[in-house]
């Protein structure tokens, strides 16, 4: 309850508004879109923890408080704005006074139209970030695999350097080809701006790496001399770990965003929804997980979070020419977190178990 007591709290107050604002109706709908946002979000609460326990207790906090007027305002609220109006050429009273007249997904013209019209450019540049991040994570070398028949030939090809984005680029280019005629140069446009974005982001982290060492000498020094372990990253390092967090962080809304207008084309009960009681508790699933140190207990369970984003990735690509059900989308992540997690039990009691056995015959 220390970890999750805001989060319910807020559900709480959200479902309570809804139902002041919209009755029984309203309030079951953003229910529905808190659990969906949920479900969507285990594999990204676990990539944000495994990014977050590296920065230090400031930039903690920044993440958790900033970053989540980031999650609820820019990606729940504004960005969907942002797109209707660029769609449609509206400002942006323009842009709420149509979303708050709450049109139909199938009028022509409506707020929900207009982003569901956005959606192949959106699914293209979440879709191939997302791409982007699982490659490159599953084409490094490591000691440790979860699924060894497939992870093991995947560091191999990840040897040949460029691969991630050789392959990104193929599939990009095959999404393009499907999608529907007068799509296809948007789309491209949209995938290689995330390609684009991606490489940006890391690459400005490799660009800060080496004036950041001498910041984290000092923190990991004072870290030692206070007894508090490994030192955080801080300053222009941990400035670049917030910013790579916010983006991936971005990057995983945009499946619960368009999902949303399937649901309701109704702005209010999505940011309840959506923005205060999903993005919440993701927020407060990514604290459970750093606090509690579960991703070194369960150490299968960053591979499958990030299988669960390459699934989400191609399923993003596919949705620029196919309807793809949001119960598949939010049902792959927790299936490859869940199979995973129980892996991750079962290393751990063969290797409690050839402890004990070690002991024994020592």
């Amino acid at each position: 309850m220390k970890t999750f007591g805001w989060s319910f709290g807020i559900t709480a107050a959200a479902l309570v508004v809804a139902f002041f604002y919209g009755g029984v109706e309203a309030l079951i709908l953003c229910a529905i879109l808190g659990v969906l946002e949920v479900s969507l979000s285990f594999d990204n609460a676990v990539v944000n923890a495994r990014i977050l326990e590296k920065m230090s207790a400031f930039w903690q906090t920044i993440f958790l408080t900033v970053g989540i007027l980031i999650a609820v305002v820019g990606m729940r609220v504004a960005f969907p704005l942002l797109i209707v109006g660029v769609t449609a050429n509206l400002n942006p009273i323009q842009a709420v006074q149509l979303a708050l007249e709450k049109g139909s997904i199938d009028d022509p013209g409506s707020y929900a139209y207009l982003l569901h019209d956005a959606h192949p450019q959106i699914a293209a540049f979440g879709g191939v970030f997302l791409l982007m991040l699982f490659l490159d994570f599953m084409f490094e070398e490591r000691e440790l695999h979860w699924l060894t028949w497939l992870e093991k030939p995947l560091a191999v090809i990840g040897r040949l350097h460029g691969a991630s984005m050789a392959i990104a680029l193929v599939i990009l280019v095959a999404s393009a080809a499907m999608v529907r005629p007068g799509k296809e140069v948007d789309v491209l446009i949209a995938g290689i701006l995330g390609m684009v974005t991606y490489l940006l982001v890391n690459g400005l982290g490799d660009l800060f790496h080496v004036e950041a060492d001498e910041e984290e000498e000092l923190a990991a020094a004072a870290a030692k001399k206070n007894n508090k372990g490994v030192g955080k990253a801080v300053g222009k390092a941990a400035f670049m770990l917030f910013l790579y967090l916010e983006v991936i962080d971005a990057s995983f809304s945009f499946d619960g965003v368009i999902g949303a207008f399937a649901i309701t084309s109704d702005p209010i009960i999505i940011a309840l929804g959506l923005g205060l009681i999903g993005a919440i508790f993701v927020r407060s699933l990514t604290v459970f997980l750093v606090r509690e140190g579960t991703l070194d207990d369960y150490e299968y369970l960053d591979h499958g979070a990030h299988w669960a984003i390459g699934a989400l990735a191609i399923i993003l690509l596919l949705t620029i020419s196919f309807e793809v059900s949001e119960i598949i989308t939010g049902l792959i992540g927790v299936v490859f977190i869940g199979a995973s997690f129980l892996s991750s039990i079962v290393r751990n009691k063969r290797a409690a178990a050839a402890a004990r056995e070690n002991q024994l015959v020592g």
